[in-house]
């Protein structure tokens, strides 16, 4: 099986803009998570009632890809390429940047009406030298579309990306990665299907999990583990909720500044300056 590398404990919380009270649980410099970047995870949290939507205003990507998955509550988004959609619970938005979108989040109209539970996790996916300056893309990944692995023992697998025991996701993804959305009850095993030459790592959004019957990782922990290697053992000590991640490693420099992932200073200069001088485009004033 593949060797722990770390585990992390989950920062503290802090918002981006005024509807995202994230902890960051995964960052660039985090050694062996190739070729994900980062991980902010909106745990549960009630928002009341609103006149106006909460959420981050109109700002840019390039170089790379952003994932988000609504767990609980209501996203609205729209991008500088024409691109617009609701995103409600199990829903996933796949956007590829590459060359450079700009897009604002926020809660969608009737979540900021009633008020609720909102729960999100955002992952920024990483691009190679070749893909960092392609056209942008969007995916919108229905609840519906997303299939359900049952596993042995008890508990499901969403698929969103990559294949899980012949059960594949719908994600086209520029690289080669997975992504499942685990669920499992107390007392059960798993043995996750993730192969040498990939990273993987494990996040647990809830319980308690012991990792290869030799390290454990509660709720808000995430677990790296090496590359070489083939399978990771999960067992479940509380009713627990997972996010399960890898993909091939993009040895490549990385250097990240904001809203810009690219391999020199010089590209990302070249990015604040294309962003300032609208190359990337614009959103529609509503």
């Amino acid at each position: 099986m593949k060797q722990i590398l770390s585990v992390h404990k989950a920062p503290e919380k802090h918002w981006v803009g005024d509807g995202f009270p994230v902890r960051t649980v995964l960052h660039p410099k985090t050694d062996g998570a190739s070729p994900f970047l980062l991980l902010d995870y909106a745990e549960p949290i009630r928002f009341e009632p609103s006149d106006e939507p909460r959420g981050v205003e109109e700002h840019p990507h390039r170089g790379f890809e952003t994932v988000t998955i609504v767990f609980q509550g209501e996203l609205e988004h729209r991008d500088s390429a024409g691109n617009q959609g609701k995103l409600g619970p199990g829903d996933v938005q796949w956007m590829t940047a590459a060359s450079g979108v700009v897009h604002e989040e926020k809660h969608g109209a009737d979540f900021t009406r009633i008020g609720g539970t909102f729960e999100v996790a955002q992952l920024w996916v990483n691009l190679p030298a070749a893909q960092k300056m392609t056209p942008p893309a969007y995916q919108e990944l229905g609840n519906k579309s997303i299939p359900v692995a049952e596993i042995s023992g008890g508990g499901s697998a969403r698929v969103i990306a990559g294949d899980f025991n012949r059960t594949r996701g719908p994600a086209k993804t520029v690289i080669p990665v997975f992504l499942w959305d685990v669920s499992l009850p107390a007392g059960s095993r798993l043995d996750l299907p993730a192969p040498s030459g990939c990273s993987a790592i494990v996040f647990a959004r809830s319980g308690s999990v012991r990792l290869n019957d030799n390290e454990e990782a509660a709720g808000l922990e995430l677990a790296v583990f090496a590359v070489d290697g083939d399978g990771v053992d999960v067992e479940a000590l509380e009713d627990s909720k997972l996010l399960v991640l890898g993909g091939e490693p993009i040895d490549e420099p990385v250097v990240a500044h904001g809203p810009f992932v690219m391999n020199t200073f010089d590209e990302i200069r070249q990015a604040v300056a294309d962003y300032q001088n609208g190359v990337m485009g614009t959103l529609a004033v509503r």
